[in-house]
């Protein structure tokens, strides 16, 4: 563990490196979403006013088409994405911008794995958003809400998804390694264990299709893993457990277990290595929050849509989703704040989950057709909204803390990973630790 003093100074340089970078990452990157590719949040030679929107990874609005259609519906509105793959490129940079008030667009995503933080050390910088004209808490999860709510009561983001887990699947590969491809025949193999997870896994490897491997990852096994417990890195009041939790360690522990047994891919999820295993098939199973099935669909070649089916996973639990914040120093306020509104309405929610699969925050919208009769690109024919409902029923309400990213991240990529490169599991526990302690400052 480093000195206190020494993590202070490094600190100072990584704040500094990401107060220069921050520009870019959180308004260089834009994708096709919108033409302000600089992220400015001006008026266009047109007279239309643009909202700057700053994204991580694929979160399905653009693809959606609820950009195009909220722009038709206000014609002097243009709106512009800017996307950042990974959060934790993202989110750094996001918390130098709000930390010194300046650089930040007109809407910005924010993590569940952060919003404790953002929401405890940040929120004079962002709108009370249950304020804006037909916001309704009750339109959302009553955990959802609170999550982003301080204690005085002020609601600093909206929820748009949240990630009931289900286990996805490639039908062709699980019948070449002869294991069954129904949804709930496959679903029965491991249910109420993450263990038998990992036995099947083994069951798939004895006749697994030559170059491929049971899981994408280790880090997705663990995420998984710790996204159906109640407690994981920190406790009810606000304490860090990770290291003393049981759950935390047997999580580690199995996941570590499938790495030795060669199950998963010695790969980092939303890196372009792990996205080019979509697109040629070297692995049957992922963790699968209904927004992942986003990230296959971009990622995968044209033929293997409706290859992929869903089945429930072992244990309920979620893993992910999002709000959206309007900071108060944005060029155009008002404008995101009725935009943002119509974006997390439960109508709109809805339309996400239809095309794109990220489930809704909006309970209302559990029996509404888009969700009971939705299906995907990836899985055909398959009803998955009845699958990630019951799923979002089961999951625990969890206890999220300041720095959950930063505890996930070292426990998956200097952690299990680690096992998949010859570590031992002990030995990749104990960098773990150590990376998480000295980011923490322990």
């Amino acid at each position: 563990m480093r000195a206190r003093t020494r993590s202070a100074r490094n600190r100072a340089v990584v704040l500094a490196a990401v107060a220069s970078l921050g520009a870019g990452l959180l308004a260089g990157c834009a994708d096709d979403g919108g033409d302000d590719s600089s992220g400015s949040s001006s008026g266009d030679s047109s007279g239309k006013t643009t909202i700057s929107v700053g994204l991580f990874g694929t979160m399905g609005f653009k693809e959606a088409g609820l950009y195009d259609e909220y722009e038709k519906l206000n014609p002097k509105i243009k709106i512009a994405q800017n996307v950042v793959e990974r959060n934790e490129n993202y989110y750094p940079a996001l918390l130098n911008h709000l930390t010194t008030n300046s650089g930040l667009l007109d809407v910005q995503a924010v993590e569940v794995a952060n919003i404790a933080e953002v929401t405890a050390t940040q929120a004079d910088k962002l709108e009370d958003m249950s304020k804006i004209s037909g916001v309704s808490e009750s339109n959302w999860l009553d955990w959802k809400w609170q999550q982003a709510t301080t204690k005085d009561g002020k609601t600093i983001g909206l929820g748009t998804d949240v990630g009931p887990m289900a286990i996805c699947y490639r039908t062709d590969l699980f019948k070449q390694a002869g294991l069954p491809t129904d949804p709930a025949e496959v679903g029965k193999l491991w249910t109420g264990d993450w263990a038998k997870l990992v036995d099947v896994g083994e069951r798939y490897k004895s006749k697994a299709p030559e170059g491929t491997f049971f899981m994408d990852s280790p880090g997705g096994l663990i995420n998984a893993i710790l996204g159906s417990e109640k407690e994981k890195f920190y406790d009810s009041s606000g304490k860090v457990i990770y290291k003393t939790n049981p759950a935390v360690k047997a999580a580690f522990d199995l996941t570590s277990e499938a790495a030795e047994k060669g199950l998963v891919q010695a790969q980092t999820q939303f890196q372009p290595a792990w996205n080019s295993t979509i697109a040629n098939n070297k692995f049957a199973a992922v963790a699968c929050p209904p927004w992942m099935l986003g990230h296959i669909k971009a990622n995968s070649k044209p033929d293997a849509a409706g290859k992929w089916a869903v089945a429930e996973a072992p244990k309920g639990g979620n893993w992910g989703g999002t709000f959206l914040t309007v900071p108060k120093s944005g060029k155009h306020v008002k404008e995101a704040q009725k935009f943002v509104a119509w974006l997390t309405a439960p109508e709109q929610q809805a339309k996400l989950f239809k095309v794109q699969a990220s489930f809704p925050s909006a309970p209302s919208t559990y029996t509404m057709p888009e969700v009971t009769g939705a299906t995907n690109d990836m899985t055909g024919k398959q009803e998955i909204g009845p699958i990630f409902a019951e799923a979002a029923k089961a999951a625990p309400v969890q206890v999220i803390g300041p720095k959950d990213q930063i505890i996930q991240q070292g426990l998956s990529d200097n952690g299990v990973f680690l096992v998949t490169k010859g570590k031992s599991a002990k030995d990749a526990w104990e960098s773990a630790v150590k990376t998480i302690d000295n980011k923490l400052d322990q």
